[in-house]
This record gives C-alpha cells, sequence and structure tokens, in this order.
C-alpha cells in the first residue's frame, strides 16, 4: 500500500475551463432571473395601485 502524506492525500484540484455551453447557460440564467425580479417588481407595483385604487373609490349600492 502506498504512503499518505498530506501531500499525496489533499491534492488540489484544477478547476476546469468554463465551456461556450457553460458561459451560454451562466448567462442566460442571469437574464431570466433579472426578468423574473423585474417582472415581481412590475406585479407588485400594480397590486398596490390598484389595492390603492380599489380603497379609495366608493363602494356603488347594488340593487
Amino acid at each position: 500500500m502506498a504512503k499518505l502524506t498530506k501531500s499525496s492525500l489533499f491534492k488540489t484540484q484544477i478547476p476546469k475551463a468554463e465551456t461556450p455551453m457553460d458561459k451560454t447557460t451562466r448567462i442566460v440564467r442571469k437574464l431570466v432571473e433579472e426578468e423574473t425580479q423585474q417582472r415581481q417588481a412590475k406585479n407588485d407595483r400594480l397590486r398596490i395601485a390598484r389595492l390603492e385604487h380599489e380603497a379609495n373609490t366608493t363602494a356603488k349600492p347594488t340593487r
């Protein structure tokens, strides 16, 4: 059996280079996340505006 030493047991791993597909995936995920955040902010803003509008209008009596 080979003698285990600190240098032979814990070898540092060289990180793999980013492939073009990895780069594309990273960029697309970032864009999708940004679009999701923008959409959520817009929905929140519109929801607040709708609730304020509903609170400020008087309810019309129904017959």
